[in-house]
């Protein structure tokens, strides 16, 4: 996952809708399915949905009353703390 991606998806939800973002992962998801795609393509598709599922939850966070930079280091410590056990 990487804070600017999340951080600009998440302003982009702000200006327009979470819709988009979940629609595009549907899309996303949807391309993991097609058998001639190589890992390393797999993979960047997969950072991709990550980041927006990421973006999805700081915009919960935003939403809910936290300010953005609290809500994106709140979201990343959660991510580093599942990742360290």
């Amino acid at each position: 996952m990487k804070l600017p991606i999340i951080k600009h998806l998440t302003e982009f939800i702000a200006e327009n809708d979470a819709d988009f973002v979940l629609e595009t992962i549907e899309t996303l998801e949807s391309l993991t399915e097609v058998s001639q795609l190589k890992d390393e393509e797999l993979d960047v598709i997969g950072e991709l949905i990550s980041n927006m599922y990421g973006a999805i939850e700081v915009n919960k966070l935003v939403q809910e009353g936290m300010p953005q930079k609290e809500a994106l280091n709140s979201f990343m410590k959660r991510v580093m703390g599942s990742i360290d056990k």
